[in-house]
C-alpha cells in the first residue's frame, strides 16, 4: 500500500502558494501573532486538500515457477530398455510435478534435426527453445531426462541465462558396455585387381572384455577375410578391388552378451573400382566392312589398350611369294594365348573362323580363361555358320548358341525382346521405343539353335540376334550378325552402335550398374534410395533394417521396364540393411563418423559439472535391481546456496502479475471537509478570544 499525490492545480501554482503559505506562517510565528499556528494548519490543511493525496492499493497474483523437462528422444535413447526407462521415469515425473499447483512444467522431446547428416544430442538448445519467452526470474529449475551422452554442454563458465539447479535423470545402467567398429582411413578408390589397403579400429566402450575380437569382411556380399583385431588399435587390412564401378566393403565386429546395442557392430565403407586400363585382344578373321567400327569404338576410348589382329594370309593360302619379302606379321598365337591370355579383360572374334592359325588346343585354353572369369564376344558372319565355324572346337562349351548351319537372309530391323527391354545392356536403347524402331536395318544373320542365357535382341522372325550368357566365373555375348557397321556408317539414319558395344563390352566385363539382377542403395542427404534391376517379374517390395533393430517395408515402384526404385526420407542414421528376396545390401545414411555413434554408452559425467555448478542433481533413474525410481523434488524460496544430494531443489519464484489498482483519496467526502471544518473553525474560535 502507498501514498501518491494528484493536485487539482498545477504543481507550478500549488509550489508558490506553499512557499506564501510557510513565509507567512513563520513571519507570524517569529512576531509572536496571536493564532499563527492555528491559521498556519488551517493553510496547510487547504493545501494538503488542493495537493488531493491518494491512498493506493495494487491487486497482484503470483506467477507460476517455469520448469521445463528436456526428454531426450535421439538415437542412442532407442534401444527398447531405454525407451522403457524414459517413459517410466517421464510418467513418475509428471506425477511428482503435478503435486505442485504452482509449479509449470514445460515438456520437449529432443530429437536430432532431420535435416543433418551428422545428428548429435542437443538438449541445450532445446532448452534454450523452451524458455525463450519465459523471464530468467520465473524459471525455477530445469530437469533433462536423457542417457547422459550430450554434444552441447556448455562450459561451466558459459552463462545459462538464468540462476537455477539444472537436473538430470540418466537412463541406462551403471558399468554398461558396448563395442563398435570404426573405418579409420581408406581410399576411396582403387585399380581393380590392385592390392588396397585400410585401417580399421574396434572399440570397446565402458568395461572391456578383453581379448581380440572376430572381424568378418565381406566385400560386395561375399565373405573375403576374417580378422582378429585388438580393441583400441588400427588393425590393417589389405584386399583387391575386384570389379570396376563401386564396390562395398562390410566390416562385422561379432556380438557380444550384454552390451548396450549391436547397432555400432557394422562399417561399411564405398570404394570405387577403377580400371588402369582396360587390355582388349581384337582378332578379325578377315578384312570386312565392320572391322573397322569395332577398331573405332575401341580405339577412341583412352582407357582401352587395344591389341588387333587381322588374319590377312591364312597358312592355307600358299602362292610361292618368299617370306623375306612378305611384309605381314606373324600372327603370335602362343603369346596371346596361352602366355599373356590371363591379361586380358576381354577378347573379340570378329568374324574369325577355324582356319589352322590357332591349334585346336588353344580353343581349350580360351574355353578355360571365360570358365575361370574372363569375357569373351564373338561377332559372327557368314563363316560361322560354315564347316570352320569356332562352334565346332573346343570353344563350343561356353558359347551360349550353336549355329544351324544356315544364315537368315532378309531385311529386319533389331528389335529388343521382351528380356530385352528390361536388361541394362539394352534397356532405354535411343529408338527402341518406336515400331519399327527408328534405327536402319541390317540384311543378314546366322540361325542358330535355342540359346542358353538372354536373348537381348532379335532379327528376322524374332531369331535370336544378340545372347548374353554366364559360364562359369566369366561371361559371353555372340551378335550373331556382322551388319552393325551399317549403324556406324548412318545407313537409313544409322543407330546406337556406340551405346550397344559399349554396353555390351561393359557388362561382359562385370560392370556393377549393368548387373541384370541387382539389388543396390544409396543415400543422399538423409534420403534413402532403392534401385532392384531384374528381367523377371515384380520383385516386390523391399524390407529395410534401422540401425535401432526395426524393421520396415517399402514398395518397390516400377520406374522403368526392369527397373523398380524406392525413396524415403530416414528419421535415424547409420547403416541400414536393405533385404528383397534373396538380395541384401547395406547403405549408410548420414555420416559416417556422426557423434550420436561415437558412445552410447549412458554416463553421469558429462553433465556432472553444469549440474554442479548450479546446485543440481545428477542421478540414474535405474536401482541395481532395476526398478524405476526418481528422486524428490523440494520447492525452495529464496536463493539456493547448497546442494541436495537427495531431491531435486525448485528455486520457486516470486515473481507477481498485476491485476489492478485500488485508489482512495485521503481529502474526499465528509472526511476532507470535516478535516477543514476543523482547522477553520478552530482559527476562528481563537480569533474570537
Amino acid at each position: 500500500m502507498t501514498v501518491d499525490l494528484s493536485p487539482f492545480i498545477p504543481w507550478s501554482l500549488l509550489a508558490g502558494l506553499a512557499v506564501i503559505v510557510l513565509a507567512t506562517a513563520a513571519f507570524g510565528i517569529w512576531r509572536g501573532v496571536r493564532g499563527a499556528w492555528i491559521r498556519s494548519i488551517a493553510a496547510l490543511a487547504l493545501l494538503a486538500a488542493l495537493a488531493n493525496p491518494l491512498l493506493l492499493q495494487e491487486d497482484r497474483d503470483p506467477l507460476s515457477t517455469v520448469v521445463p523437462v528436456i526428454v531426450d528422444r535421439s538415437q542412442s535413447q532407442q534401444t527398447p530398455d531405454r525407451i522403457k526407462m524414459t517413459d517410466d521415469a517421464l510418467a513418475q515425473l509428471k506425477d511428482r510435478l503435478s503435486r505442485f499447483p504452482n509449479v509449470e512444467p514445460r515438456y520437449v522431446d529432443a530429437t536430432e534435426p532431420q535435416d543433418s547428416d551428422a545428428p548429435s544430442t542437443r538438449l541445450f538448445n532445446a532448452l534454450s527453445a523452451a524458455v525463450a519467452d519465459v523471464p530468467p526470474a520465473r524459471i525455477g529449475g530445469a530437469i533433462m531426462l536423457t542417457d547422459g551422452e550430450i554434444h552441447d554442454v556448455p562450459g561451466v563458465n558459459q552463462a545459462l541465462g538464468f540462476d537455477a539447479p539444472i537436473h538430470g535423470l540418466i537412463t541406462g545402467k551403471a558399468n554398461e558396455f558396448d563395442r563398435r567398429i570404426e573405418v579409420v582411413k581408406a581410399p576411396r578408390f582403387g585399380i581393380v585387381n590392385e592390392e588396397q589397403q585400410l585401417m580399421l579400429r574396434v572399440f570397446d566402450d565402458g568395461p572391456s572384455p578383453g581379448g581380440t575380437a572376430s572381424v568378418t569382411v565381406k566385400l560386395n556380399g561375399n565373405e573375403i577375410a576374417t580378422l582378429q583385431a585388438t580393441p583400441g588399435r588400427d588393425t590393417p587390412f589389405s584386399f583387391k578391388v575386384e570389379r570396376g564401378g563401386s564396390n562395398v566393403l562390410e566390416f562385422s565386429v561379432a556380438d557380444l552378451p550384454g552390451e548396450v546395442t549391436d547397432a555400432n557392430n557394422r562399417a561399411v565403407h564405398l570404394i570405387d573400382g577403377i580400371r588402369e586400363n582396360l587390355r582388349v585382344l581384337l582378332v578379325s578373321g578377315e578384312p570386312h566392312a565392320g572391322e573397322r567400327a569395332w577398331r573405332n569404338l575401341l580405339k577412341s576410348d583412352a582407357s582401352v589398350d587395344l591389341v588387333h589382329f587381322t588374319i590377312l594370309r591364312p597358312p592355307e593360302k600358299q602362292d610361292g611369294t618368299p617370306i623375306n619379302e612378305l611384309s605381314l606379321i606373324a600372327f603370335p598365337t602362343r603369346e596371346l594365348f596361352v602366355d599373356k591370355i590371363k591379361d586380358f579383360d576381354l577378347i573379340i572374334f570378329d568374324r574369325y573362323q577355324h582356319r589352322g592359325v590357332l591349334p585346336i588346343l588353344y580353343y581349350d585354353y580360351i574355353a578355360q580363361y571365360v570358365e575361370n572369369g574372363g569375357a569373351l564376344l564373338i561377332a559372327a558372319g557368314p563363316e560361322h555358320a560354315g564347316q570352320d565355324s569356332i562352334a565346332l572346337t573346343p570353344l563350343s562349351s561356353v558359347l551360349p548358341a550353336a549355329p544351324t548351319g544356315q544364315m537368315i537372309e532378309k531385311a529386319f530391323y533389331p528389335r529388343l525382346s521382351e528380356e530385352g527391354r528390361k536388361h541394362p545392356v539394352t534397356r532405354g536403347l535411343d529408338g527402341s521405343a518406336d515400331e519399327p524402331p527408328h534405327w536402319g536395318r541390317w540384311f543378314r544373320s546366322v540361325d542358330v539353335e535355342p540359346p542358353q542365357g538372354q536373348t537381348v535382341m532379335v532379327g528376322a522372325d524374332n531369331h535370336p540376334l544378340l545372347v548374353l550368357n554366364r559360364a562359369g566365373q566369366g561371361r559371353v555375348a555372340m551378335l550373331l550378325s556382322d551388319q552393325g557397321w551399317l549403324w556406324a556408317r548412318g545407313f537409313e539414319g544409322g543407330g546406337p552402335h556406340v551405346s550397344l558395344y559399349r554396353r555390351v563390352a561393359h557388362w561382359l566385363m562385370k560392370e556393377p550398374a549393368l548387373e541384370e539382377e541387382a539389388l543396390t542403395a544409396r543415400a543422399s542427404g538423409r534420403t534413402l534410395e532403392i534401385t532392384r534391376q531384374t528381367i523377371g517379374g515384380d520383385p516386390g517390395s523391399a524390407t529395410v533394417r534401422y540401425p535401432s533393430g526395426r524393421t520396415e517395408t517399402l514398395p518397390l515402384t516400377q520406374a522403368e521396364p526392369g527397373l523398380f526404385k524406392a525413396e524415403k526420407k530416414m528419421d535415424e542414421i547409420g547403416l541400414f540393411e536393405i533385404r528383397n528376396g534373396d538380395m541384401t545390401t547395406l547403405a549408410h545414411v548420414g555420416a559416417v563418423d556422426a557423434p550420436e555413434f561415437k558412445a552410447m554408452i549412458s554416463t553421469t559425467e558429462a553433465l556432472k559439472p553444469i549440474s554442479d555448478k548450479s546446485k543440481g542433481l545428477v542421478t540414474r533413474v535405474s536401482d541395481s535391481s532395476g526398478a524405476i525410481s526418481i528422486p524428490p523434488i523440494l520447492p525452495v524460496r529464496g536463493q539456493i546456496r547448497v546442494a541436495d544430494d537427495d531431491r531435486m531443489q525448485i528455486h520457486l519464484t516470486n515473481e507477481t502479475v498485476l491485476k489492478g489498482i485500488n485508489t482512495l483519496p485521503l481529502f474526499a467526502g465528509f472526511a476532507g471537509v470535516g478535516i477543514l471544518l476543523l482547522a477553520f473553525g478552530a482559527m476562528w474560535w481563537r480569533e474570537g478570544r
